[in-house]
């Protein structure tokens, strides 16, 4: 956890980051030092100075710098070029509140990193722990700047089971966001028959987590809310159709569409955004045991709608079913994004550059792929054809979410599958899979979870869902 204050000063500070223009004059300290270097305030560009009023480092942003992900590209090489310090300062005095704003979060998600859980000591690791932003404007950047995705991504599965997601989502009620969850039982006199089902094998009932943000003003009076909804399964084993043992740990992790859709609530809370939201969070562990559910079984979901299991492993799909269903009957959403680690197909087809991007509708579309550029969180439109469809009819049930056999067009089909649960809303699916973490560090995040889609669903909402 990277601890950010906003204040004028920062007496504690090590070292001061200076945003610097192409051809804009450096700080009276840093003149010699940067006329003897040659640093010229290019993009990337980097110049350290030790100067009698302290350390100095001075980031280049070149002749313009690109909206906000530029910004947070630069307050990102700032951390990466001090996290063996304890405590730095980021002067945004020059800057307008958004720009100050995403270059702290460029440098807070770059030196963000999981240490919870370490007890022994790792004196060569970095131990950049505190942030100092300087601005003449505090009361305008008061946001908290908690990674609060990211750390649930980070979480061991034996820690963060269903109720123990719940349990930290009930955090999100001093900032302002109600907190609801079903049970089993509630589940199941609702008739939540597919989450139910997913989650049958485990020692840890299966739970459906809602989140509200009321909005504020004519808005949150007159508007239907935007519902987020996402896919949390807190450790996949695959079920019966179990996973190779290599790499299931990775499974971990197949919660972090719902932890982005946290913290996406998380993000609106904050900045007091007008609009309403609600996430819908199907959260449940796909495990093994005698009251697992099985291949060839057939399913009754919320909808109505049956559903023959082809795969047990193919569960992620199933728990979503359900909670886009629940999203759209309860709350009748201006539109619905739902997020998942869904399909190793995305990941075949997109690597781990851009999320899939699936909808229903073009506009929506349009909208959250210019989210997604704005803030560094790039997708790519995929297709759903008639085809995907036609492939998905099953001979004893309405549906089977996924063909048998290898070489399928997966990602299409569960897009497809899904699209059957949200009736005419407006819709749109991001398989975030390869993007939810990183093997290796890079110029925007450190090695772990990247809280992929947090920042995506964030300006989502103020571009198309706040005017």
């Amino acid at each position: 956890m990277i601890r950010l204050h906003i204040a004028a000063s920062a007496p504690e500070a090590l070292a001061t980051v200076v945003p610097l223009r192409a051809g804009a004059p450096p700080p009276a300290p840093a003149a010699a030092a940067v006329a003897a270097t040659g640093f010229a305030g290019h993009a990337g560009e980097t110049c350290e100075v030790f100067a009698p009023a302290g350390r100095l480092l001075l980031v280049g942003l070149g002749d313009d710098v690109a909206g906000e992900a530029g910004w947070h590209a630069a307050g990102a090489r700032a951390a990466a070029a001090l996290l063996a310090l304890p405590r730095i300062a980021l002067d945004a005095t020059a800057l307008v509140p958004d720009q100050a704003t995403a270059f702290a979060a460029g440098a807070c998600m770059r030196a963000w990193r999981f240490t919870r859980l370490k007890t022994l000591a790792e004196p060569d690791a970095p131990r950049l722990a505190a942030i100092d932003l300087l601005t003449r404007t505090p009361e305008a950047l008061a946001a908290a700047w908690a990674s609060f995705a990211r750390d649930l991504v980070a979480e061991p599965g034996n820690l963060l089971t269903p109720a123990d997601f719940a349990e930290r989502l009930a955090l999100l009620t001093r900032h302002g966001v109600g907190v609801a969850v079903l049970d089993r039982a509630e589940l199941a006199r609702q008739g939540l028959g597919a989450l139910l089902a997913v989650g049958a094998g485990s020692a840890h009932p299966p739970l459906l987590a809602v989140l509200r943000w009321k909005g504020r003003g004519t808005l949150a009076r007159t508007a239907a809310p935007v519902a987020f909804v996402g896919k949390g399964i807190t450790f996949d084993t695959g079920g019966l159709c179990i996973k190779p043992a290599a790499g299931m740990e990775e499974m971990r992790a197949d919660m972090a569409g719902a932890a982005a859709c946290a913290g996406a609530m998380l993000a609106l809370a904050q900045r007091d955004s007008p609009c309403p939201a609600i996430a819908v969070l199907a959260l449940a562990e796909n495990a093994t045991g005698a009251a697992s559910y099985r291949p060839g079984d057939v399913l009754r979901s919320l909808s109505g709608r049956t559903i023959e299991v082809v795969d047990t492993d193919a569960e992620g799909r199933l728990v979503l079913a359900d909670a886009l269903a629940w999203a759209v009957r309860r709350y009748r959403p201006r539109a619905v994004i739902d997020l998942a680690t869904l399909t190793g197909s995305i990941v075949t087809a997109l690597g781990h550059h851009r999320a899939g991007l699936f909808d229903s509708d073009p506009a929506l579309a349009e909208a959250v792929a210019a989210a997604g550029e704005a803030v560094g969180e790039p997708v790519w439109r995929m297709p759903i054809g008639p085809g995907h469809r036609a492939d998905l009819d099953s001979d004893i049930a309405d549906l089977r979410p996924r063909l048998p056999g290898r070489m399928q067009p997966d990602a299409c089909h569960a897009a497809a599958f899904l699209r059957e649960f949200v009736d005419d809303t407006p819709w749109a699916h991001l398989d975030i899979a390869g993007m939810e973490q990183q093997a290796e560090a890079s110029d925007l995040h450190a090695v772990g979870p990247t809280g992929f889609g947090v920042r995506l669903l964030d300006r989502l909402v103020a571009m198309r869902f706040e005017g």
